[in-house]
C-alpha cells in the first residue's frame, strides 16, 4: 500500500478498528476514511453503495461486526445473524459495484466445527457442527468469508479473510452482559479488589482452553497481509498459545492486584472445549504476534482504568 492511499476502516470506533487507526497512522499512512454510524448506516444498503461509489477508497478493512460474549451471542440471536449478515453483505458488494479490488475481512474463530482437532487449520471450516451457543454469528462470519472468496472467483477481486482468536485490548467491552471472558475477568477482579472481596465467581469449570491475542497485534497482521499484496485466502490470526480459562483467571488476579480466591460457577456454560489456532500460514509469510499475555493483560487494564466508572 502506497503511504497516500486511500482506506477505508469499516467500524472504527470499535476494539478492532481502533487498533487499525493506531496501526496504519504509526505506519505513517495519510489518507485514512472513517465514518460514524451517525454519518454511514452500514446495515443501510443504498447509503453504503453511495458512500463506496463517491469516495472510491483503494482500500478497505472490514472490521464492523456486532460482537459479544457466550451471553449476549445466545440471547441475541436473531440480532447477530442479521446484522453482521446486513454489514458484510452491503460492503463487500458495494465494494465490487464500485470497483474496489482489494478488501480485508475480518472474522472469528468461531467459524470453526465446535469438535474439531486441536490446533485448528485453515481448512477445517464447514467439516462439522458448530458451538449451539454462538452459531448464528458464527455462520454470519463464515458467509462474509465465501462472499470474499465467490466475488474473487467470479469478479476477480482481491478480498481477503482474517480469522482472528479471542481478542482483548484498548477500546474492548467491560459490559458484564456481554462482554468477552477477558474483560469481563479484569472488570470483575478490579471491582472485587476495590470491595476487597475474598473470592472472585468465575463462570464455568475453569477447564476449557482459549487462545488470546492482544487487538494491536491483530491490526499489525492485517496492515502486514495488505502491505504484502496478499490477494485470496482465509488466514488465522493468533499466538498459537492457549491458556486454559482458571490459568487466565490468575494471570488477570495477579495483574489487578486481588488476593482472593477463585470459585467456578459451573452452573454456567464453559462454551467450546479448547480453541486454538494453528498460525502456520501466517508465520510461512513471516508474520508472528509480538505482546505476550501477561504485557497484555496489563496495557488492557490500564486502559480499562481510564474508563469512566461503569
Amino acid at each position: 500500500m502506497a503511504k497516500d492511499a486511500k482506506i477505508f476502516v469499516a467500524g472504527h470506533r470499535g476494539m478492532v478498528g481502533s487498533a487499525l487507526m493506531r496501526g496504519l497512522q504509526s505506519k505513517g499512512y495519510q489518507h485514512i476514511i472513517t465514518r460514524k454510524r451517525s454519518e454511514l448506516d452500514l446495515l443501510d444498503q443504498h447509503a453504503v453503495y453511495n458512500f463506496l461509489a463517491a469516495e472510491q477508497p483503494e482500500y478497505i478493512f472490514m472490521a464492523a461486526a456486532k460482537v459479544g460474549g457466550i451471553h449476549a451471542n445466545n440471547t441475541y440471536r436473531a440480532d447477530f445473524i442479521f446484522e453482521n449478515l446486513t454489514v458484510e453483505t452491503n460492503v463487500i458488494n458495494g465494494a465490487c459495484r464500485a470497483d474496489i479490488n482489494r478488501l480485508c475481512f475480518l472474522g472469528s474463530s468461531c467459524i470453526y466445527p465446535r469438535d474439531c482437532p486441536q490446533p485448528i487449520r485453515e481448512e477445517y471450516l464447514l467439516t462439522g457442527p458448530l458451538e449451539q451457543t454462538n452459531e448464528p454469528y458464527a455462520i454470519a462470519k463464515i458467509a462474509g468469508i465465501k462472499l470474499c472468496e465467490s466475488y474473487n472467483r467470479q469478479y476477480g477481486t482481491n478480498y481477503i479473510s482474517v480469522m482472528p482468536t479471542n481478542l482483548y485490548g484498548p477500546n474492548d467491552n467491560y459490559d458484564l452482559n456481554n462482554s468477552h471472558v477477558l474483560p469481563a475477568l479484569i472488570r470483575k477482579a478490579h471491582e472485587a479488589r476495590t470491595r476487597g472481596d475474598k473470592e472472585l465467581v468465575v463462570w464455568g469449570t475453569g477447564k476449557p482452553k482459549r487462545e488470546f491475542l492482544y487487538v494491536d497485534d491483530l491490526a499489525d497482521a492485517c496492515i502486514f497481509l495488505m502491505e504484502r499484496g496478499v490477494l485470496d485466502g482465509l488466514f488465522n490470526v493468533g499466538t498459537g498459545e492457549d491458556v486454559t480459562i482458571c490459568e487466565l483467571a490468575e494471570t488477570v488476579m495477579s495483574v489487578v492486584g486481588f488476593k482472593g480466591k477463585i470459585v467456578f460457577d459451573a452452573n454456567m456454560p464453559d462454551g467450546t472445549p479448547r480453541k486454538l489456532l494453528n498460525v502456520d500460514r501466517m508465520r510461512e509469510l513471516g508474520w508472528q504476534s509480538k505482546i505476550s499475555l501477561g504485557d497484555g493483560i496489563a496495557k488492557a487494564y490500564a486502559d480499562f482504568l481510564t474508563r469512566p466508572a461503569m
